[in-house]
Parts: C-alpha cells; sequence; structure tokens
C-alpha cells in the first residue's frame, strides 16, 4: 500500500474558502492559515444559535493495542460515506500532540484513503493552538512564584501548590522538578514538575469554553494552591486570567480543514483521554451540527474513557445530546484481548456494546479491517454481534476511500433514527451525589470493578474539595487504556478487581474533579527507540519518516 504521503499527494485540496463555503460560511469571514487551513470566528457560533442541530454521531471503540485499532481513520471514512450518501457532513476531531508523534503512537491524522489533510502541517505545529495552551499555563506558573517571590500576600502554602508547568513533548525526567534554586534573588524553592500540555486544564477549558465570557471565567476558577489555613488560591485572586485569555484570544476559534475527500473537518482542542477528557473543543462540534446534517466526531481510546467523559463531561457541559455511537473493532484487538471467549475479546467487546447502551444508546460496531485481516475471521465479529443484537458491518475506507464505509453509513443513518424515536439517552450520575459515589459508579458500571480503593492521599483531598463546595461536578477518571480495569496487565474481560485510586485534583475552571487511577502518569516518557530518531530532513527542506 502506498504512503500516507503519497497518497495525500495524490489528492488535490480544495481552497479551504470553498470548504468553508459548502459548509455555508462566508469565505470572507474565515481566518486563513495558508490555502488550506483556516480558523472560524468563534461569533459565528453566536449568530448561528437559533438554527437547528444536526445528528451526532460519536466515534469511540473497544480496548485497544498499544498501536491503536483505527477510531480516527473511521471517524473519518464515516464522515466521508456519509457525505457520499448525500448528507451535509462535518468531522471533529481533536488537533495532535508531539508527545505521541515523537514518541510511539504516531500522528492523529488517519491514513490511507481516511485522512484529513495538510497531514504533516496538522501534525507538528498546525496553527499554534498548543503553545497558545502551554503559554498561557505556564504564566500562571510564573504568577504563582513569582506572588511568593514578592512577599506572598495571599499566605499561599509552597508545599500545597497544585499548579504545574507544561510542555508538548514526552519527557519523563521532568516529572518531579526543584524550582527556585540558586539563592534569595532567583525564586522560593519549592517542589514542582511538568505535565504534558494535553493534561493541562488550560487544555480543557479550552475545549469546554463556550465563548470568550465563559472561557475567563473558567481560566479565573483555577484553583493553583491552597493557604496555610487550606483556603484555596485561584487563578483570579492573581489576577492571571485576563493576560491568560489575552493568550488564547485566537486558540478558541475553530480551526477548519478537509479530508482527502474533500468532506469538512474541524480539528480543534487536544485533550487526552486516559488522563484528560479526551474531546475536542465544544465550539467546533456545536458549530459543526449548525451547519451540518451529521456531525462524526470522536472520544479518545474506548468506551471506558473516552465515551463515558464525552457523555458525562463534554455532553453534560456543552448541553450536547448524541444520535449514534461506533465502537471500533479489529480482528487484531480480538486476539490480543484473548480470541473468542467470553473473558477473552469478544468479552472485552461485548462489554463495550453494554457501556454504551448504559447510557440508553444502540450502538454500532465497525469492523476495521487492516491489510492481512482474513474476511473468515472478520466475518466471525460480525456473526458475534449479531448474536448480541449489536449492528455491524466491515469498515474498509483505509483502502478504499468512501465506498468502504458505505454500509457502516446505512447502519449509522438506522441508528440515528432509531436512538432519535427512543429518546432514552441518559447521563451515567447526577451532579449532586458525592465524588466517591461518582467513582465507585463509574468503575463497576463501565469497568466492571467490585469496588475502589483510595490511597490517604486521595482521601484528604476528596475531602478537601468537597469541604470548598466542589463536589458538585463530573469526575474525570485517568487510568491506562490498555485495560478495562486500572492495570495495563489485565486483557480481555477482567473480573473480580478492585480499582486503585491514588490521587484527586481538583480542575474547578474546567469543571471536574482529575481522578487518577493505578498507575497513571500525567507526563509520559519516550520508548527505547522513540519515533523522532526516524525522522530526517534532505537538503531542500523536505521530510522524511513522518507518520
Amino acid at each position: 500500500m502506498s504512503t500516507n504521503l503519497e497518497i495525500e499527494s495524490a489528492h488535490e485540496k480544495r481552497p479551504i474558502q470553498e470548504i468553508a463555503r459548502e459548509l455555508g460560511i462566508d469565505p470572507a469571514i474565515v481566518l486563513p492559515h495558508g490555502h488550506h487551513i483556516a480558523k472560524v470566528p468563534v461569533a459565528e457560533l453566536e449568530h448561528r444559535a437559533g438554527d437547528p442541530d444536526g445528528a451526532l454521531v460519536l466515534v469511540t471503540a473497544m480496548t485497544p493495542t498499544p498501536s491503536g485499532e483505527g477510531k480516527t481513520t473511521t471517524t473519518i471514512g464515516l464522515g466521508d460515506g456519509l457525505r457520499r450518501a448525500g448528507h451535509r457532513t462535518a468531522v471533529c476531531l481533536r488537533e495532535p500532540s508531539l508527545g505521541p508523534y515523537f514518541g510511539i503512537k504516531g500522528g492523529g491524522t488517519g491514513a490511507g484513503h481516511s485522512q484529513v489533510v495538510p497531514a504533516e502541517d496538522i501534525n507538528l505545529h498546525f496553527v499554534g493552538d498548543m503553545y497558545s495552551v502551554s503559554k498561557a499555563n505556564n504564566l500562571l506558573a510564573a504568577l504563582v512564584d513569582n506572588h511568593l517571590q514578592h512577599g506572598n500576600e495571599l499566605g499561599i502554602d509552597p508545599r500545597r501548590i497544585t499548579w504545574r508547568r507544561v510542555i508538548d513533548l514526552n519527557d519523563r525526567a521532568l516529572r518531579e522538578i526543584f524550582v527556585g534554586l540558586g539563592g534569595v534573588t532567583h525564586g522560593i524553592p519549592r517542589k514542582d514538575g511538568f505535565n504534558i500540555t494535553p493534561a493541562s486544564e488550560v487544555m480543557a477549558i479550552l475545549c469546554l469554553a463556550r465563548d470568550y465570557r465563559d472561557l475567563r471565567d473558567r481560566l479565573a476558577r483555577i484553583v493553583v494552591g491552597y493557604t496555610h489555613g487550606q483556603e484555596p488560591v485561584s487563578a483570579d485572586m492573581l489576577s492571571a486570567e485576563g493576560a491568560m485569555t489575552v493568550l488564547l484570544r485566537d486558540a478558541i476559534h475553530p480551526n477548519l480543514v478537509q479530508t482527502l475527500h474533500g468532506t469538512p473537518a474541524f480539528v480543534h482542542g487536544g485533550p487526552f483521554a486516559n488522563i484528560a477528557h479526551g474531546c475536542n473543543a465544544i465550539t467546533a462540534t456545536r458549530l459543526a451540527l449548525k451547519l451540518c446534517d451529521r456531525v462524526v466526531t470522536e472520544a479518545g481510546f474506548a468506551s471506558d474513557l473516552g465515551a463515558e467523559k464525552f457523555f458525562d463531561i463534554k455532553c453534560r457541559i456543552g448541553g450536547l445530546r448524541p444520535d449514534a455511537v461506533v465502537i471500533v473493532a479489529t480482528e487484531k484487538a480480538i486476539a490480543y484481548h484473548g480470541g473468542f471467549d467470553e473473558d477473552g475479546g469478544t468479552g472485552n467487546l461485548l462489554k463495550h456494546v453494554e457501556n454504551i447502551r448504559t447510557f440508553g444508546i444502540e450502538p454500532v460496531v465497525a469492523v476495521n479491517r487492516f491489510p492481512g485481516d482474513g474476511v473468515e475471521q472478520l466475518r466471525r465479529i460480525v456473526d458475534f454481534c449479531a448474536a448480541h443484537g449489536v449492528r455491524s458491518a466491515p469498515y474498509e475506507s483505509v483502502e478504499k476511500g468512501p465506498e468502504g464505509a458505505g454500509e457502516l453509513a446505512r447502519l449509522v443513518d438506522e441508528a440515528i433514527e432509531q436512538n432519535r424515536a427512543s429518546g432514552s439517552f441518559q447521563l451515567l450520575y447526577p451532579d449532586a451525589v458525592p465524588i466517591r459515589e461518582k467513582i465507585a459508579t463509574v468503575a463497576r458500571s463501565m469497568y466492571g470493578a467490585d469496588g475502589v480503593d483510595y490511597d490517604r492521599d486521595a482521601e484528604v483531598s476528596i475531602d478537601l474539595i468537597e469541604t470548598i463546595g466542589q463536589g458538585h461536578v463530573p469526575v474525570c477518571m485517568a487510568k491506562t487504556q490498555k485495560s478495562l480495569s486500572d492495570s495495563p496487565e489485565l486483557r480481555g474481560r477482567p473480573r473480580g478487581f478492585r480499582v486503585r485510586v491514588n490521587e484527586a485534583r481538583l480542575s474547578a475552571g474546567a469543571g471536574f474533579v482529575v481522578v487518577i487511577c493505578g498507575k497513571m502518569l500525567t507526563m509520559p516518557g519516550l520508548p527505547k527507540e522513540p519515533a523522532a530518531v526516524r525522522i530526517k530532513v534532505d537538503d531542500r527542506g523536505k521530510a522524511s519518516g513522518l507518520s
């Protein structure tokens, strides 16, 4: 099969103004970044507030193998297939992070004939949104340390500062550091650390904010630490929200690109789903719904992570209602998790079907066909789904383009009609229940756990969060993506396990509590042979080795 770059080069990209015109956007208002990328002013969403919404389709997956199951490619190809079927369609994706791109997982623009383009630009610096998030995050960190240096009028306890710096790279050496060393003119010495940019609360806020006012108000509510009396210290107490909003002023505008086959695509915001909420920006999704009959979006990793957070965080905060859900399955993942067994690969797939049904939605399974997959094995997966009353179809758009998603698009249309008629979508838990009850509900219903255990630090943090009146918010579970459990070694459909909560972090601006389970890290490390070592640039400036 040809490389992604060769396939992209063989397709003629349309000018971005033409893509905007197809959506009904006046090309004169878009903010071009070259010929094939543009930002759409967020004010366009306000102008269309009274327009009806199209159907919202979420793409999730069974528990993935280390190399992934093609969720992004399925999202893109399904969008192309629905457009080919006559629907006005848009795709909504997250912006790729340089961490996985230079690490092990590669880019986030799809593959083969299911790509968003220009892929190299999107995977690298794109429009600078990641840098804006990093700068806003690190400006707040600098203001915290500056406040300590100049008298600490707020009485911040240096031992209780919770705000960490960020960088959009995998760098394990930065997980735990000390700052302020070098003498009295260099700051107050204290322990600190870095997260990767997609794990920043600023990224979550950018993706959940509705407009400039909501963005500013959320930034103001960020809790950076606590005083010696355990009172929370927020960003507005440091007068930080104005400057942070300025740094994000352009980043809030949704980014418009296209697929290889000309379907409009909004690529905006980039939180990870194993350590953040894993969904693209609400502004992009809501704008797409106003402009289109069908909007296909994705949420990171599997239903226990991305889909659960899509429903319980993004839909709750954004007032969204999904009309269909696609679960991506592969022969490789079925085998990786133990084959055709109720506690193995098919058991894992069935658990994800059950998870989606818990929210009152009948899912569709897309059996993503990789090169070399046998027809008989794919048929066994389809037959397994049929035996459990689940619509399913092979997905072959990576090799065949929009035609390879024709049957999947038809089944999704059927599911949209069924789910709209039933009107049974529901969230997993109400706002008002205590944090521990929310955690237990997710662990039992989504993971299949017998219960939850807490480290002492997590217990103390949860008690403090509820004491200061911040307990009536969703929980954002951070755990391994490699298993339904919190242990990456437990493949298939594990049973008889308990989830271990090590830490709870308040994200008051984003509006949720991050619950860190197992050995989850918010700053990944590079593998022994990172993808970065294979990247070269020749004397003419042409890059090779980019995935």
